[in-house]
Formats: structure tokens, C-alpha cells, sequence
């Protein structure tokens, strides 16, 4: 990426994760990238520095401890109108992506992840045109595994419930230990073709 697409100092980019190690790899990566970075590890940190700094990005995590950070997108684009927020997960899924875009998000992108897909997931469209049909992405040629329906399923309900399993297990009809085992489990992956 060249030095022009970088952002100008004017305004920070508010980093909200609970993981220490990840905040300090990546406020180093993104500095050196011409961010000014202020990090935050819960919410209420979050909406504090919002408030106070006006930032003009933010990367927030999905999972904050036992908070939801869907939670927090409406806020922070009530704070600052402008903000483009960029939603991280480690556990990706259609349902929570959706989720994020519809509540305000600007782009989703599941851990791990690097500075420069930050970035450009960032700067992508800033301050530009709207993005056309080319931007679009390729629908599925399969469909997807059965497994993976129901990861999307859960996903989806557990959204809905602003993170609260008890609520979601009701609603799914199955034991809250059960839709544990099954949230502890990564998403599943599509075997390759040729793979049996």
C-alpha cells in the first residue's frame, strides 16, 4: 500500500479488544501504518473514549469478555456520526456478518487477521464513490454442508438473544450444555473436493 492511502493523523482509530496481546501487535502494526491508535478492552472504556476523541475508525471485537460488541455499533455511530467501524470475530459466520452490517458495521472479518487487510478493510471506499456491482461477491457454487447450516442457524438465533445462551438453547430446543459443546467447537470447514 502506498504512503498516500494513509490516513491523515487529524482524528484516532479506537481499538476495542480484550485480548492484550492482540492490542499491543496490532496498535504497533497500525501506527506504523499512520494511525494514531486509543484502545479500549470493554465497553463502557469504548464509549468513554468515543465520546472524548471523536475517533474516525474503529476495530472492534465481536466478543468482549461476556459483552456482545454488535452491541456497541449503534452506539459508537451515535457518539460519531461518521465513524467506519470494522466488526473482528474469531468464530465467522454469515449470520453474525449480516448482523454487523445491518446494525452499522462498515466491513467483518474473521481472526486472524493483518494490519494490511485492516487497513485496506478500513480505507476501503472512504471518503470515494459507492462501491458498484463488480465489488459484489460470487455466490456459492454448493450448497453448504449440513453442519455448517446449523452453525449458521445458531449463529443467527444466538445474535438475536444478544449473546445470552440459556435464551437461545430455549429457543432452539435443545440443553444449554449442548449448544455450549456446540459453540466451543470451531465453524465448520468445506472439505476440498476429492476429500471423502
Amino acid at each position: 500500500m502506498n504512503e498516500q492511502a494513509y490516513p491523515s493523523a487529524a482524528r484516532p482509530l479506537l481499538l476495542v479488544d480484550d485480548d492484550a496481546t492482540f492490542v499491543r501487535v496490532l496498535t504497533r502494526a497500525l501506527t506504523s501504518r499512520g494511525f494514531e491508535v486509543i484502545s479500549a478492552t470493554n465497553l463502557g472504556d469504548a464509549r468513554m473514549l468515543a465520546r472524548r476523541h471523536q475517533p474516525r475508525y474503529c476495530v472492534l471485537d465481536l466478543k468482549l469478555g461476556e459483552e456482545n460488541g454488535l452491541r456497541l455499533i449503534p452506539e459508537l455511530h451515535t457518539l460519531v456520526s461518521d465513524m467506519r467501524i470494522l466488526l473482528l470475530t474469531g468464530y465467522a459466520s454469515i449470520a453474525t456478518a449480516v448482523e454487523a452490517i445491518k446494525r452499522g458495521a462498515h466491513d467483518y472479518l474473521a481472526k486472524p487477521v493483518d494490519a494490511d487487510a485492516v487497513v485496506r478493510a478500513l480505507l476501503d471506499g472512504d471518503g470515494g464513490a459507492e462501491g458498484d456491482d463488480e465489488d459484489l461477491p460470487d455466490a456459492p457454487e454448493a450448497p453448504l454442508a449440513l453442519r455448517r447450516l446449523e452453525w449458521e442457524h445458531i449463529q443467527r438465533v444466538l445474535t438475536e438473544c444478544n449473546g445470552n445462551i440459556s435464551e437461545t438453547a430455549r429457543r432452539l430446543g435443545m440443553h444449554r450444555r449442548t449448544l455450549q459443546r456446540k459453540l466451543g467447537k470451531h465453524p465448520v470447514r468445506e472439505r476440498p473436493d476429492g476429500e471423502g
